[in-house]
């Protein structure tokens, strides 16, 4: 992995960061954001016009949204999937207007465990119920490691069995593959906020006395199976990222210190980069709510890159260019993401080149790009004209006045 050029000029945030194979043209990432839109799995034009929308922003990594493994591993009807073969279509069709953009297009896949059967964000992930079911959307029972519902009016979780393991397993691996013929460069395993992976790591939602439970090691276990088998069936030269709550969240068990053990574990089985985020199990102990102040994952991303030795990814109300450089060039971090930044500023890596010192323009599509330069060159043309001169062009294209 090539890091930064010290003798470069470029702000470190745009210069280029080989992983493997992959060289990703800049440092800012957009941060997976489910947008509950999909129809059986499959991405739709809500998917196309929003990663669309962000591409023309020229970030250097692109995630969709969290993808499942199969359809009972979405938390919503409307969650995305990539769990048969007729979904690879149209993840090619949003992964080949990236690229031609100069981006580099990244999966997100996962499993949502027992938190499966609710609505949408705009609801608040509310369990679905009785109305819900007579509009012809029943909740349907998740998997767990054991049988402990997320949360009231949830549907109690099967704990899984050594056949759940095994298809789940294989439902990771097929993924991957799909992942690959989709025509993604980066894929990365979903291990965070409360989903399925994080529900057998955090002693909370994982009471097992078998080999999958007890101690961190067999709480670790199921987690380190599906890395080993995602990086099985993904090409050696691609590289692969893994996303962690660093803690549980307020009230939780799993805390940095299992972190930092888990990121050795997992740099040990091929991982290239950890994708610092938090929360998703909370619970009644005494550890502390995650405060949301700007910059809020970024120390978990700095204790984890200096302790494990491994590439790390910030997020977490990351907003401005030099906070987002600062992260960069003090080492706490090798990459910045945003997520809900973009939302309200797509165009944000172009500001921030802009804010750095440097001519976003070069990094923009030309079509944009063209028009864009011209008008700079009209605004300087019309500074160094003077107000005299400007007047009596108006005057001359006027005529005389009545």
């Amino acid at each position: 992995m090539s890091f930064d050029d010290p003798s470069s000029d470029t702000p470190l945030l745009f210069q280029p960061l080989k992983i493997r194979s992959v060289t990703i043209p800049n440092r800012v990432m957009v941060s997976p954001m489910c947008q509950y839109h999909s129809i059986d799995g499959a991405p739709t034009e809500w998917q196309e016009a929003h990663l669309g929308r962000l591409a023309m922003g020229a970030p250097g990594i692109i995630f969709g949204e969290e993808t499942a493994v199969e359809a009972r591993g979405r938390k919503t009807y409307e969650c995305a999937g990539i769990y048969n073969d007729r979904h690879i279509p149209a993840y090619r069709k949003l992964t080949d207007f990236q690229k031609a953009l100069g981006a580099v297009p990244a999966l997100q896949i996962g499993h949502c465990g027992r938190k499966a059967g609710c609505n949408g964000a705009v609801k608040d992930w509310a369990p679905l119920g009785p109305e819900d079911a007579a509009e012809g959307r029943p909740p349907w029972p998740g998997l767990a490691p054991t049988a402990i519902p997320y949360g009231p009016g949830f549907m109690d979780p099967k704990a899984m069995d050594a056949a759940d393991i095994k298809a789940v397993l294989e439902a990771f691996y097929e993924a991957t593959r799909r992942g690959l013929d989709a025509g993604y460069d980066i894929i990365e395993v979903h291990g965070a906020h409360g989903y399925l992976l994080h529900q057998f790591l955090s002693p909370i939602s994982n009471r097992r006395n078998d080999s999958y439970g007890g101690d961190r090691e067999g709480r670790m276990r199921f987690p380190l199976e599906v890395v080993e088998t995602v990086r099985r069936a993904w090409p050696e030269d691609k590289p692969l990222f893994y996303r962690l709550s660093a803690v549980d969240g307020a009230g939780g068990i799993w805390d940095l210190e299992d972190s930092v053990a888990l990121s050795h574990a997992l740099k040990a089985r091929g991982v290239d980069m950890i994708d610092c985020s938090s929360g998703g199990i909370p619970g009644d102990s005494d550890m502390p709510p995650v405060p949301r102040v700007p910059g809020y994952q970024v120390p978990f991303a700095a204790r984890i890159k200096q302790e494990v030795d491994i590439p790390t990814i910030a997020v977490g109300l990351i907003t401005n260019a030099a906070q987002a450089e600062e992260i960069l060039t003090t080492g706490q971090a090798d990459i910045a993401a945003l997520a809900r930044e973009l939302l309200w500023n797509a165009d944000w890596p172009l500001h921030a080149a802009r804010d750095l010192g440097m001519d976003p323009f070069k990094l923009q599509n030309r079509e944009y790009a063209h028009r864009l330069e011209i008008r700079r060159n009209h605004e300087s043309l019309t500074i160094n004209q003077g107000g005299a001169e400007t007047k009596a062009a108006f005057e001359a294209l006027l005529g005389p006045s009545a």
